[in-house]
């Protein structure tokens, strides 16, 4: 028996003895990031970055000048994880500002959730120049269209292999570790609490989404189903859909047609303000 099939084991027993015991070990499991190093070929981006630090204390990397693009990297990510994305913007013009989630890398904290994210990106919007656009990949995809609910204002918005809702994650991880029923509902309950909104909620079809956006997701990727995009891009009246046939989860964000599609949506949107 593997470490885990004893781990789902032990979960399933338990959680039908004591579901709520089970259910605050997950909740605290769920929550809680592993902070990895960067891969060697992040290092580079990490030297020519500016460290910043917002006023309550989120940390940020700064690259260029030009028009504002703030990215919000996903669950146990980092910012450098967009080096392509950013040398391309920089490249164009812009100025990039990538976010440290809470609980991720320098930014203060032990425990992160959509919610969070979201109102990180809240945060650090109210001390930047006028935001030209908001990229996020996977989660911070799902609090970048959550965070536009809550008052963002952006004159575009990038989702990259994103969850068009936070119940698919919930179930998949306690599905993934192997939950009865009844220890499973307690999970997601203290979830809600921890979130402070409840997970029905937290679902794209409910939002009011009046940006330009482009949403992307690779037909291969293994942590969020491609048919997340579809689900976004149909309740999204003003988005483009780019399906990549492959990409994976990560990999798509060096892929040179996300690049491309998203500076073009940039020029886009820069127009207007341009024009004489």
């Amino acid at each position: 028996m593997n470490s885990l099939s004893l781990v789902r084991g032990v979960n399933a027993t338990l959680g039908r003895l004591a579901p709520q015991v089970i259910a605050r070990r997950m909740r605290r499991q769920f929550m809680t990031p592993r902070n990895f190093p960067p891969k060697d070929w992040e290092a580079p981006w990490l030297g020519s970055a500016e460290r910043i630090t917002l006023r309550f204390g989120l940390s940020a990397l700064r690259w260029g000048s030009g028009p504002t693009v703030l990215l919000m990297h996903g669950w146990e990510g980092r910012p450098t994880q967009f080096a392509r994305l950013i040398e391309a913007l920089v490249e164009a013009g812009y100025g990039v500002v990538a976010l440290d989630g809470p609980a991720h890398g320098r930014s203060p904290g032990q425990e992160a959730n959509v919610v969070l994210f979201a109102r990180a990106l809240l945060e650090a919007a109210a001390e930047l120049p006028p935001l030209q656009a908001v990229i996020g990949h996977s989660m911070g995809g799902a609090s970048a269209l959550l965070a536009t609910q809550m008052g963002l204002r952006t004159r575009a918005l990038v989702t990259i292999s994103a969850p068009s809702r936070i119940l698919g994650p919930l179930r998949s991880f306690a599905n993934f570790m192997g939950l009865p029923a009844r220890a499973r509902a307690h999970f997601i309950s203290l979830v809600e609490r921890r979130a402070g909104i409840p997970a029905a909620h937290l679902d794209v079809q409910r939002y009011e989404l009046a940006v330009p956006g482009l949403v992307v997701h690779a037909a291969d990727d293994a942590v969020v189903p491609a048919s997340e995009a579809k689900v976004i891009h149909e309740a999204w009246f003003d988005s483009q859909l780019l399906h990549l046939d492959a990409g994976g989860h990560q990999r798509l964000l060096a892929d040179p047609r996300l690049i491309e599609a998203v500076l073009s949506m940039l020029s886009d949107v820069r127009a207007p303000a341009c024009l004489g």
